[in-house]
């Protein structure tokens, strides 16, 4: 039972305060004091009358009843704001640490990778310059076979740096987002191994962050289908809802989904709180896996 009212809790907060609210605290804490503080003051007129209502002094209580109720929201708003200005605390200092890690990742990838190909052309240019430069002075005998070998290895070097740059440039900014969510996402659903269903109902582009976090989002969630959930189909929504973009994948899978501390879900919700999203996850044993991440539109 005592979990029964934990689980109703949040609806009846939900139903209570509406996300604006959240969104806004403090205007909207002042705002119920008052209606609090006008209930109070209209239950002390109305028991000061309580001569002349006679029976129907108890419509007193109506007021402070309400009264009671407001109070009790300013109270749960003060919590929940105190709760999520310490959970984006600590999302931003994941992210600093995230950035950080990355910063050093792009560097390590650079350093190893493409400057150390475009080093080797250069060497290779560098030699084959040498040796034209000899056989037209005619210092040195012409070797064409060997100037090809050293130009041809050098174009192939430098085309795996070309390579290389791009699969760095594609993890920092997907080039497919320039063409708007929808395409990205429909691209993404495209080349999953499972089938998936696609739903967008997007009247206006979010910003470029929220685009952005939305996408690596369905990438993350349609990879855990294809690899964890042992569903034979899957369907990834996008949708405009209350001023949010509201993200679903869902799958009949096995179910079994949870947030865990070191699990990709958890890495998920983390950069969803750097800009007040939320993730919900519900994945009973034996499915279906219904995963719900909401966003603002702007950040």
């Amino acid at each position: 039972m005592a979990s029964n009212a934990r689980s109703s809790q949040p609806v009846l907060m939900r139903f209570l305060v509406r996300s604006l609210e959240y969104r806004n605290p403090q205007v909207w804490i002042r705002v119920r004091a008052a209606c609090g503080i006008f209930n109070v003051a209209l239950a002390v007129l109305l028991l000061a009358s309580v001569h002349q209502l006679g029976p129907l002094t108890w419509l007193a209580a109506l007021p402070l009843a309400g009264a009671a109720l407001i109070f009790w929201t300013v109270y749960r708003l003060q919590q929940d704001s105190i709760r999520r200005v310490r959970e984006l605390e600590q999302s931003r200092t994941h992210l600093v640490e995230d950035s950080a890690a990355r910063l050093r990742r792009i560097e390590r990838d650079l350093h190893d990778g493409a400057q150390a190909q475009m080093v080797a052309v250069a060497m290779k240019l560098g030699l084959a310059r040498e040796k034209l430069g000899g056989a037209i002075d005619g210092t040195v005998p012409p070797d064409l076979e060997r100037i090809l070998e050293l130009v041809g290895t050098a174009h192939h070097g430098a085309k795996q740096a070309i390579a290389e740059l791009r699969d760095l440039a594609r993890g920092i900014h997907p080039s497919v987002l320039d063409h708007g969510l929808g395409t990205a996402l429909s691209t993404l659903a495209a080349r999953g191994d499972v089938p998936v269903e696609l739903v967008v109902d997007l009247p206006e582009r979010p910003s470029a962050a929220i685009e952005t976090i939305a996408y690596f989002c369905a990438a993350e969630l349609l990879t855990n289908v294809s690899k964890h959930s042992g569903a034979r189909h899957a369907t990834l929504e996008a949708v405009r809802a209350g001023g949010l973009l509201q993200l679903r994948v869902s799958d009949d899978g096995s179910g079994g989904a949870r947030l865990e501390a070191s699990g990709g879900l958890a890495g998920l919700a983390e950069r969803i709180r750097t800009v007040d999203g939320r993730l919900q996850v519900s994945s009973p044993p034996g499915g279906p896996t219904v995963v719900t991440v909401e966003l603002p539109s702007h950040a």
